[in-house]
């Protein structure tokens, strides 16, 4: 008997079997549209797997993308998410830390040729944010003014789309928000859940509309009486009688002849430094309060 190595015995073993398995396969009657279902199976399978797994990329991509996007925009202050012990509350102060002089500064009824740019001049000379309130078909007359708002880092919140005083049925309360809303995103691309009710009237109808979509809804501790277009001293002395630490400062950009306010804000600016303030926007006041409620919850 012949005595071959053992790699020589295994090779030619496996070729015996792949000769007999091809001569098989070939006396097999041959079955075309049952080969291309299988085929086609296969690919369909193949086609939904790779779909499912390209979406999940995408979804987590998207994910990755609006976390990177958000943290980008809250560090512009253009995005700001209010803690929910504030949504669907009304506030007209907070009380953070007691060693902490904040205050906001915020601004109603814009935006507003002349008054709300040279207000923001000043702002950005005093490297400060503010928080604006506007109106809706204000910021559709003149979108320009709205995005430079947004994008010099100031807060951007809603004020209703005609700034009425009288008693609303649900749906005018409802369309007084949305429109603003809508028309605040579509300029800006920035989303509010900040609200302010014109003349700070509680019980006609957009503030309680606003309270149910989760909105916070901003008050003011000092007001400046600026609509009545008082003297740029009384004005000052009009908000800083009033002011303390976590309070909100009410003044107006738009609506009418704000020379008075333009005027006051520098000095105002200066005497509340002078005084140890520092000036937050209103999501960040908020944020603040939350953290320091939360740290003395822990204790």
């Amino acid at each position: 008997m012949l005595r071959l190595p053992k790699h020589i015995w295994f090779c030619l073993i496996a070729g015996v079997a792949l000769i007999v398995s091809v001569t098989v396969g070939m006396m097999l009657p041959l079955q075309p549209e049952a080969l291309n279902n299988h085929i086609e199976s296969g690919a369909i399978a193949g086609n939904l797997v790779a779909s499912a797994n390209l979406s999940q990329r995408v979804t987590e991509f998207q994910g990755q993308m609006f976390d990177s996007w958000q943290q980008q925009a809250s560090a512009k202050g253009v995005y700001q998410q209010i803690p929910k012990r504030y949504q669907g509350q009304t506030l007209s102060d907070v009380k953070p830390n007691p060693r902490d002089k904040i205050i906001a500064l915020t601004f109603d009824d814009g935006p507003w040729p002349k008054y709300t740019e040279q207000i923001l001049d000043i702002l950005k000379a005093n490297n400060i944010k503010g928080t604006f309130f506007v109106i809706g078909r204000n910021m559709k007359n003149f979108p320009d003014i709205g995005k430079r708002i947004v994008a010099e880092g100031h807060t951007i919140a809603n004020h209703t789309w005609h700034h009425w005083y009288h008693r609303m049925s649900p749906k005018a309360a409802a369309y007084e928000i949305d429109a603003t809303e809508e028309i605040i995103y579509q300029v800006t691309g920035v989303r509010t859940n900040l609200f302010r009710p014109p003349g700070g009237i509680l019980g006609n109808g957009p503030a309680a509309y606003a309270r149910s979509k989760n909105y916070s809804v901003i008050m003011w501790s000092a007001d400046s009486h600026d609509y009545k277009r008082p003297p740029a001293e009384r004005l000052i002395s009009n908000v800083m009688r009033n002011s303390k630490p976590g309070g909100i400062v009410l003044m107006h950009d738009g609506g009418g002849v704000r020379d008075s306010t333009v005027k006051a804000l520098p000095s105002m600016i200066k005497q509340f430094r002078d005084s140890g303030y520092r000036f937050v926007t209103m999501p960040e006041m908020l944020a603040l309060e939350d953290k320091q409620l939360q740290t003395i919850a822990k204790k």
